[in-house]
């Protein structure tokens, strides 16, 4: 039986992204940056992919167009089971600003529970092996929950305490009778940005 293989890649820069905000589901586009970082990381990708899919979100989805149509992909599939973490309203917040009034995310009100983030990514990685049982498929997510997915299957050795996870980064898994992680890397795939990017 021919393996399953799941490429989560996450979406290019964005404004937010530089200021270290929360961005969770508030649909902030991708900078000049970002939209360079993906079509690079587009470029690099290792091997053929037989279905895009993308979350929702407008940052993702602006990657997953620019993804197909660098690789000559027709289709950009929306999957809502990709979308980012809600951060509640914390969302637009610094990183600095969200630490010093909550003592973790989950006490933002209305943010995501580290559970239901746990369930969501189960739910995603069961239906990409339902749905798409040995295919290639290449995601465009967000960092939260490719994060979890990554815990998740590798039973939390990856990614470490406090490793980021970059824009453009590529995570690939492999369901051969069970997901396992075949490569995760945090940098930004493909070549260093032009300097006007750095």
């Amino acid at each position: 039986m021919t393996n399953t293989v799941l490429g989560l890649l996450r979406h290019g820069q964005t404004d937010w992204n530089i200021d270290l905000r929360l961005q969770g589901t508030t649909d902030i586009p991708m900078n000049e940056a970002g939209i360079a970082q993906i079509s690079l990381a587009a470029r690099s990708l290792p091997g053929a992919w037989d279905v895009i899919l993308s979350s929702p979100l407008g940052r993702a989805k602006h990657s997953a167009q620019i993804v197909a149509e660098v690789l000559g992909h027709g289709e950009v599939i929306e999957e809502p089971l990709l979308l980012e973490r809600s951060f509640g309203v914390g969302e637009g917040m610094t990183y600095e600003q969200w630490q010093h009034h909550y003592a973790q995310l989950e006490d933002i009100p209305g943010a995501d529970s580290k559970l239901v983030m746990k369930e969501r990514s189960l739910r995603l990685l069961e239906e990409i092996q339902i749905r798409y049982a040995g295919s290639r498929v290449l995601a465009v997510s967000h960092g939260a929950l490719i994060r979890f997915v990554l815990n998740e299957v590798s039973q939390g050795k990856i990614p470490p305490a406090g490793e980021r996870l970059q824009n453009a980064s590529l995570h690939i898994f492999r369901h051969s009778g069970a997901w396992s992680v075949d490569g995760w890397a945090p940098e930004s795939l493909g070549s260093e940005l032009p300097g006007d990017y750095k």
